[in-house]
């Protein structure tokens, strides 16, 4: 694990190699490694680095990230070279944006060398900040949750270790204690209150719920008002909805919306609800990984909502777009926009739910009325799961 570095790695280099330019600005879920990213490409760099964390016991404010910058413009200084100011849970500070703005137009003036690295563990708490403050300055480097390809690289983890444990590099190595693994999962990282920050929640614990809802019906399609019914003191559709685009955004659960070529149908769909990490549908399970493996069921859920995953992990770095389609009692269960190539993609997991006659139902009524889609299998008979979860996604949804 320690050897291994996440492919963004070598973008964040070379960005790094170019003339300043822009802020970059590491963004993703909790703990997906974006600090140890971050901290492997500038061990790799000569000029002087300057790494400061505002995740610290002390609150910090504004005059945080004025006395580190100008320590490190003085640096620059004085070596007459470019260095690297590295400032990381810059969410945390208050008015951080106005700050960084400021300092970063001056140095633009002076013409200082400075290079800045921001990392934000919510990515919608960082984007507010960047696109009302920092327009223009800034380029996103988003990293999302680990692929089950990336685990197995780092961990030599088979296929279904990451179906069932997911992938949270910092978790790898509990999962050979399920009880403490599951108790880790549960509360270090299902966490809502990181969400508060960004904007006024009036039911904080409805979110916590509509969060844990999603992780049970991950990979199904839940209408609102079944959800309004499973959850107490839900409120409205518009509620539910606006908690959903704020779980999104932080990388925890998202509800993926019906493809349609009339926008207004696709926003008033009920939603598919999908984790983006399949460890949190594991966590809140009631089994083993041994059991839930023994369940055919519950085994072909959690095939349909790890390709889920990992396609909405593309999705939320600007790969593709992600929706599903049904139509009367038709289903596909992945829609994949890329560019204006459409791909509809059905999952053939073991379990009774769903019969191989049903999937290619659904995929026949797909291609009648969109016959430029192309459509995939993923297990069965078509591209094996293994292969389509750790092969480059090219090879199957196409070059953009």
């Amino acid at each position: 694990m320690d050897t291994y570095q996440r492919p963004r790695a070598a973008i964040l280099d070379q960005r790094l190699s170019e003339p300043r330019r822009f802020l970059q600005v590491v963004a993703g879920p909790r703990q997906v490694g974006k600090t140890t990213l971050v901290q492997q490409v500038i061990e790799s760099r000569k000029e002087p680095t300057f790494f400061h964390s505002a995740d610290e016991p002390t609150l910090q404010d504004a005059s945080w990230i004025r006395t580190h910058w100008e320590t490190a413009r003085v640096q620059t200084k004085v070596q007459g070279s470019a260095a690297i100011l590295v400032l990381d849970e810059i969410q945390k500070i208050p008015d951080w944006a106005g700050t960084v703005k400021q300092l970063w137009d001056e140095d633009t003036r002076r013409r200082v060398p400075l290079r800045v690295v921001i990392l934000g563990s919510a990515p919608l708490l960082v984007a507010r900040g960047l696109t009302e403050i920092l327009a223009g300055r800034f380029e996103i480097l988003h990293l999302p949750h680990w692929s089950p390809g990336e685990m197995r690289k780092a961990f030599g983890w088979p296929v279904d270790k990451s179906i069932f444990f997911g992938g949270y590099p910092g978790a790898a190595p509990l999962a050979a204690d399920e009880t403490r693994w599951t108790r880790y999962i549960r509360d270090s990282l299902i966490e809502t209150r990181d969400l508060l920050l960004l904007s006024r929640i009036d039911k904080p614990a409805l979110l916590s719920r509509l969060f844990e809802l999603g992780c049970h019906y991950s990979g199904q399609i839940l209408p609102y008002t079944k959800m309004l019914g499973q959850l107490a003191d839900a409120g409205n559709t518009t509620t539910l909805a606006h908690y959903l685009d704020l779980l999104a955004g932080a990388g925890m659960m998202t509800g993926l919306q019906k493809y349609s070529a009339e926008t207004v149908r696709v926003r008033a769909s009920s939603p598919k609800l999908q984790v983006f990490n399949t460890a949190l549908t594991g966590a809140l399970g009631e089994k083993t990984f041994a059991e839930a493996k023994k369940d055919v069921v519950l085994w072909g859920r959690l095939v349909e909502s790890v390709v889920g995953a990992h396609l909405a992990n593309l999705a939320a770095s600007d790969f593709c777009k992600l929706l599903y389609w049904r139509q009367e009692n038709f289903e596909v269960d992945f829609v994949v926009q890329r560019g204006k190539k459409i791909t509809a993609i059905e999952v053939k997991s073991p379990g009774p739910e769903k019969s191989f006659r049903d999937t290619l139902s659904g995929m026949a009524r797909f291609s009648k009325l969109y016959p430029k889609a192309k459509c995939l299998l993923v297990g069965g008979d078509g591209i094996a799961l293994d292969d389509f979860l750790t092969q480059p996604p090219e090879l199957f949804l196409g070059s953009s």
